[in-house]
């Protein structure tokens, strides 16, 4: 070889050693890739592996476009929201019971997740309803579910009966009356105080089925809170004796205000107690002798019965179930979608305003006969998961 040959060849070596030295990994490299690596994990920790951006450390951070931003922001609330939904379920679980704050901040954190109906988490906890207690053939006493001869246990009092005889019976439908099951849009109506001002009642009644409770009113001013469509109200027995002296002498002014229900079912539990009984029977043959519109229907006391196993194994363990929540559980089997209106156990808003108990008084329920906030940790938990919904705040007007 020639001897500038032999130059040009050294030349080119060290180019080419010049050229690779990008690339070339000292000695302790492995160790500082893998604690690079380690790093990464423990920052990374608890997000979900959509939210991970896995870059090497040389790398400039990307700047995204507008349509990746808001990709990455949905999808970061959408972890929010899950998170939200299993820490709260967690902690529903615990036997602390959380403070009047402590619900109101959940619900602040609960709106700012969009609410979508999660159609398999509805049919679940459809099918574990109708499992236990079949409202859609049960919830009613019928004649085809209570024939004559039947010795009906009460529901408190279990270990007391009431045979039914002839004139019992004929106060039964022969079956279920709700011809239209399953509704498609349902309305549960609470009487809550937070439905003052919340212009919720043009959205209550476009509903297929509205359910109600106690009696409550629904006249006047306030049928823009509150609507005015009823399918379906309950009938607590105390408000019959002591609101209208057991159909005595206000048997005309118990009428007077029943009419402006149209043709709902006016639903009571005659046989949960026995002191039910009497006034529960007065209502029926008050509306047949009188030729009113409405109908009157009886709690079946098995159902509750089942109804309230059921709830207790969700830590539901009060002396007994609220009306509400019952009614939310036959609604969850008659109808395909659910909204709450009027559920709100809290003495302020979300914004710290004080409200009433009731949107038409301030009576609070008596002490340890329910368990309202066990009860409202389970709604929110259905909230959460898309098998109903609740209605937090004001009404959007179309």
């Amino acid at each position: 070889m020639r001897p500038g040959g032999a130059l040009l060849a050294l030349l080119a070596s060290l180019l080419l050693l010049l050229l690779l030295r990008p690339l070339w990994c000292p000695p302790d490299a492995p160790a500082r890739s893998r604690f690079l690596m380690e790093e990464s994990r423990e920052d990374t920790l608890g997000t979900p592996a959509a939210l991970r951006m896995p870059r090497s450390p040389a790398t400039p951070a990307q700047h995204p476009t507008n349509s990746t931003y808001l990709n990455e922001k949905s999808l970061q609330l959408v972890e929010k929201c899950k998170n939200l939904q299993y820490g709260f379920e967690f902690l529903s679980n615990k036997t602390k019971g959380y403070s009047e704050d402590d619900y109101l901040q959940i619900i602040t954190d609960i709106q700012s997740c969009p609410w979508k109906r999660q159609a398999e988490e509805y049919a679940n906890f459809r099918a574990k309803l109708a499992a236990c207690c079949d409202a859609v053939q049960n919830f009613i006493v019928s004649q085809n579910n209570t024939p004559v001869g039947t010795n009906m246990s009460y529901e408190v009092e279990s270990k007391k009966e009431i045979p039914i005889k002839e004139n019992i019976f004929h106060m039964f439908p022969v079956s279920q009356p709700f011809v239209e099951y399953p509704y498609n849009q349902c309305a549960v109506v609470g009487n809550g105080g937070i439905l003052n001002n919340s212009l919720c009642g043009a959205e209550i009644d476009k509903s297929d089925f509205v359910f109600r409770c106690n009696l409550p009113p629904i006249t006047g001013n306030i049928s823009k809170d509150v609507g005015s469509k009823t399918n379906l109200v309950t009938i607590n027995p105390s408000i019959i004796i002591q609101k209208y002296g057991n159909l005595k002498e206000k048997k005309a002014i118990f009428l007077e205000d029943i009419a402006t229900y149209g043709d709902a079912f006016l639903l009571l539990p005659a046989f949960s107690y026995r002191a039910n009984t009497g006034s529960s029977f007065k209502v029926y043959y008050t509306l047949k002798e009188s030729k009113a519109r409405q109908k009157v229907l009886f709690f079946h006391p098995k159902y509750l019965k089942h109804l309230d196993l059921f709830w207790r194994t969700k830590g539901v363990t009060a002396y007994r179930l609220s009306t509400g929540l019952m009614i939310a559980s036959i609604a969850l089997e008659l109808c395909e979608n659910v909204k709450l209106y009027g559920f709100w156990p809290f003495s302020k808003t979300i914004e710290d305003t004080p409200i009433n108990h009731h949107y038409y008084d301030n009576k609070l329920p008596k002490r340890g006969f329910h368990q309202m906030p066990k009860e409202y940790s389970q709604m929110l938990q259905l909230h959460m998961k898309g098998i109903l919904q609740l209605q937090f705040s004001k009404c959007e007007i179309a």
